[in-house]
């Protein structure tokens, strides 16, 4: 006897794409943007690390502390398709060879080979999928920081022809910042130079603003956090993003449906 079930929409969690993310103790929007995005048929699972500061040396502080181990090794537990450490800053502070042995040292501790990535790395992907160019850079950070951004896109092919400095070093502060904030910062910094924005920082609300910065703008525009989320259903072999959030998944086919 064949069983006719309901339609259950959630009835394919058990049986979904896992996300594993290691995120800053004191943000609090990666997950609600990356879920926003997301359809049923991806989760995400998350351990914690102490950011004291969103400076040069608070994210140096970040990455030598024993809780990036800890955090890998928790999270690292759950059987996961794919792992990211979701800190633009943290990835790109001291440039691309680091950014790589971040990779592969997740991979190290977690037996997650060619499975661990950065939201850098992430960010990389994104801009030449969308064939970026030259960008214009937004974020909130102190300058000190811009300027380590400025030389990671540059050296992987995306030089910044402008960019936005806020000057923020407290991370519940950078989560404050409004929507329409950001919006307006994108618009104000774009340049004619630039075949795309890049919004930085993983803890800036971002994703609710892309598809109207790109009708604005008319040009690509990529998000930390989109490009993190993006890259990890790329690496899990996974197209489960719901659609409105950007060109850079209607490009590539990651939008539920399309493929």
């Amino acid at each position: 006897m064949t069983t006719t079930h309901p339609h259950l929409p959630l009835g394919a969690l058990n049986t979904a794409g896992r996300i594993g993310l290691i995120y800053m103790a004191s943000s609090t929007l990666m997950e609600a943007e990356m879920y926003a995005m997301a359809t049923p048929r991806v989760t995400v699972h998350t351990s914690r690390v102490t950011l004291p500061k969103v400076t040069v040396d608070g994210i140096d502080a970040m990455m030598r502390s024993p809780e990036l181990r800890q955090a890998a090794d928790l999270v690292g537990q759950a059987p996961l398709d794919v792992l990211l450490f979701g800190g633009t800053s943290a990835s790109f502070l001291h440039g691309t060879a680091w950014d790589r042995e971040l990779s592969a040292t997740l991979a190290s501790w977690t037996g997650l080979t060619g499975r661990c990535t950065t939201t850098s790395t992430a960010s990389i992907a994104a801009l030449q999928a969308v064939e970026a160019g030259p960008i214009t850079l937004v974020t909130p950070y102190r300058q000190e920081v811009v300027d380590r951004a400025a030389r990671f896109f540059g050296d992987n092919g995306h030089p910044v022809v402008s960019s936005t400095a806020l000057g923020i070093t407290d991370d519940h502060a950078l989560a404050e910042v409004p929507l329409e904030r950001v919006y307006d910062l994108a618009v104000e910094a774009d340049t004619p130079q630039a075949g795309a924005v890049f919004i930085s920082c993983t803890n800036l609300a971002s994703v609710g603003a892309v598809a109207a910065l790109e009708d604005a703008l008319g040009k690509p525009v990529v998000s930390a956090v989109q490009a993190s989320f993006w890259y990890c259903l790329r690496l899990a072999g996974l197209t489960a993003a719901k659609p409105g959030f950007g060109s850079l998944f209607e490009r590539t086919g990651m939008v539920e449906g399309d493929s």
